[in-house]
């Protein structure tokens, strides 16, 4: 009998102002086991980056996929997210050589998928394979937004990851938007439009 892949789908950077939506995707190979998977949020930063390489050398398959701040904006953050898993699990397929036989979706929706899926609430805490995909997902948009943070330093992006804090509208509010802010954000279309918080 063959093997039945079980894929974890997780999201990272829905709520941050600036940078894109990035989703995880991983099935884990029962023969490599992983130890200490968790939800991405109740790791250490160096904790989450050895998990991840982890991951990338021990896991079946695994997959990232991503939606800009333009499609965020043209979509909103809901279609947006939904979109970014899509691609994630198309981008672990084409690593597998085949769909996986089920997606496990963190959350309480799932993306359109030509295999079926499951949404699972708080499913980073319950199934490892949604903790791996949460990992993959944090430390990719982690890693980006450092690099986001030495074209734009006066953001501050590497200490609060785009999140809506008052040094990032401290920033917004001195700085203006960048091209990387996503647009239909009240607190960054609010300065565009010359409104003070």
């Amino acid at each position: 009998m063959s093997l039945i892949w079980i894929c974890g789908v997780d999201e990272a950077g829905r709520g941050p102002l600036v940078g894109a939506v990035v989703a995880g995707a991983v099935v884990l190979d029962p023969s490599k086991p992983i130890a200490g998977l968790k939800d991405s949020k109740k790791l250490t930063p160096a904790r989450r980056d050895f998990l991840y390489e982890q991951i990338i050398e021990k896991a079946k398959a695994w997959g990232v996929g991503q939606a800009s701040p333009a499609e965020i904006d043209d979509i909103n953050i809901l279609q947006a997210t939904m979109l970014a898993m899509r691609r994630a699990v198309e981008d672990l397929a084409s690593r597998l050589g085949a769909w996986p036989d089920k997606a496990l979706i963190d959350g309480n929706r799932c993306p359109e998928l030509p295999i079926p899926s499951e949404a699972i609430i708080k499913g980073d805490a319950k199934e490892p394979a949604i903790s791996a995909a949460s990992i993959i997902a944090k430390v990719t948009r982690d890693r980006q937004m450092k690099i986001l943070d030495a074209l734009h330093p006066q953001y501050g992006f590497a200490q609060h990851m785009g999140y809506p804090t008052e040094a990032h509208f401290a920033a917004l509010k001195e700085f203006g938007a960048c091209d990387e802010h996503r647009k239909s954000f009240s607190p960054v279309r609010k300065v565009l439009e010359g409104i003070t918080r």
